[in-house]
C-alpha cells in the first residue's frame, strides 16, 4: 500500500500562496514550497477522504487487507474484490452470529462461495439440581451439508477448518459434502 507522491496531483492548500507577501514574487521560495506541495498533496487527499478509506465498499483495494485485520474478517487476496469487500463489511454482523447455524452458513458462503445448510442443533441441557450429573453425550451433533456454489469444486479441508472454527465449542459438527443441492427430503 503506497500513498506516496502522485504525479500531477495538485495541493488544495498550496504553501506558496500562504507565505507572507514578501515571498509572493520570490522564485526560489515558490519553487521550494511547490516541491513540498507535491509531497503533501497525497497526505491532504487521504485525510480529506478518510471516511472513504474506512468504508469497505469504496476503500482502495490495497487497503482492504488492513481493514479486514481491524475487524477480524477473513481476507484472501485470491478472492474476487467484491467478495473481499463484502466479507469486511459484514464481519461485525458475522461475529455476532458466530456459533449459530445462520452464521455458519453465511461464513461458508462468504469464505468459499459454497451453499450450505445446518440441520440439528448442538443442544443445551440444564438442571435445577446443584451438582447433577452431566447428561450422556449425544452421538449426533449438528449436520452441515455443503455443496458447490460459485466454485465448481468444494475443498473439504477448507470446509472442515471453517466449520471447526465456527461451530460452538460444546458441539461436534458433522460435515457432509454433496455434489449438488440436496434433494427435497419432505416429498
Amino acid at each position: 500500500m503506497s500513498r506516496a507522491a502522485v504525479p500531477g496531483l495538485p495541493s488544495r492548500y498550496p504553501i506558496g500562496g500562504q507565505l507572507p507577501a514578501l515571498y509572493a514574487d520570490d522564485d526560489f521560495a515558490q519553487r521550494f514550497t511547490a516541491g513540498l506541495d507535491t509531497v503533501l498533496a497525497p497526505v491532504f487527499a487521504t485525510l480529506d477522504n478518510l471516511t472513504a478509506y474506512l468504508d469497505p465498499r469504496v476503500a482502495p483495494a490495497d487497503f482492504l487487507t488492513w481493514l479486514a485485520s481491524w475487524v477480524g474478517a477473513a481476507d484472501d487476496p485470491q478472492w474476487p474484490e467484491e467478495l473481499r469487500r463484502e466479507a469486511v463489511a459484514r464481519a461485525v454482523e458475522l461475529h455476532g452470529r458466530r456459533g449459530t447455524g445462520h452464521g455458519l452458513v453465511e461464513g461458508l458462503r462468504l469464505a468459499l462461495g459454497v451453499h450450505a445448510e445446518v440441520t440439528g442443533d448442538g443442544g443445551a441441557v440444564w438442571s435445577n439440581t446443584p451438582g447433577a450429573d452431566l447428561p450422556p453425550q449425544s452421538p449426533h451433533g449438528p449436520l452441515v451439508r455443503v455443496w458447490p456454489g460459485r466454485e465448481t469444486r468444494v475443498d473439504p479441508d477448507r470446509v472442515h477448518a471453517i466449520v471447526r472454527a465456527m461451530c460452538p465449542a460444546h458441539t461436534t459438527c458433522r460435515v457432509e459434502i454433496l455434489p449438488g443441492p440436496p434433494a427435497d427430503e419432505g416429498r
